[in-house]
């Protein structure tokens, strides 16, 4: 039949490839495209490059290799041999996504989980000085010439980095209560600056 590939050939047909299986790899899912626009620079872009990151992985179903869902098999040297060259992909996706100062750091470790773990542990924890950058970012954003829209969308922006960054625990006790209208009134003084 046209387009079918004859079985003496050994090679799969297209219709027999199992594209939700994580050890598939696409022709164009090499490790030297960039899966997203920018690098991880470090603690200040570290929670939006993990996101992103996730998504790139998650939608090529490569995600199982970071997160240690999807384990390297113990028996089938077929499947360990596709593990590891997907493997490989992914740690070259990964490490073709940070800065050239980072790159050197994890470059030597040829397992994706590890490489991603290490970032986290190391770029996921905001000190003080971030935190504060940001918030000093929130007070001293003004208008200036833009349009409302873009005026709030960096406001946004800014809140959600900040609340990204400061992950508070829930209160079970009476300061709770203050804890959340304090919140509150300082989401509504920044709606407030918009029309000043």
């Amino acid at each position: 039949m046209v387009g079918e590939t004859p079985s003496a050939s050994g090679v799969k047909s297209p219709d027999h490839y199992d594209f939700d299986d994580p050890l598939f790899l696409h022709p164009s899912n090499n490790g030297v495209v960039s899966v997203i626009s920018f690098k991880l620079t470090g603690t200040e872009n570290f929670r939006i490059w993990k996101i992103s990151m996730t998504r790139a992985l998650k939608v090529r179903n490569k995600l199982g290799f970071v997160d240690k869902t999807f384990p390297k098999p113990s028996e089938d040297e077929t499947k360990i041999h596709k593990w590891e060259r997907v493997n490989v992909v992914v740690c070259s996706r990964i490490l073709g996504s940070v800065s050239e100062s980072l790159y050197a750091n994890h470059a030597c470790s040829d397992n994706a989980s590890n490489i991603w773990s290490g970032l986290s542990e190391t770029y996921s924890k905001a000190d003080g000085s971030v935190v504060f950058n940001v918030h000093q970012k929130i007070n001293s954003l003004t208008q200036s010439g833009l349009s409302v829209s873009q005026y709030y969308s960096k406001l946004d922006a800014l809140w959600k980095e900040f609340d990204g960054l400061v992950n508070l625990s829930e209160f079970t006790c009476e300061a709770s209560v203050d804890f959340v209208n304090h919140s509150k009134l300082n989401e509504a003084d920044a709606v407030l600056v918009w029309f000043r």
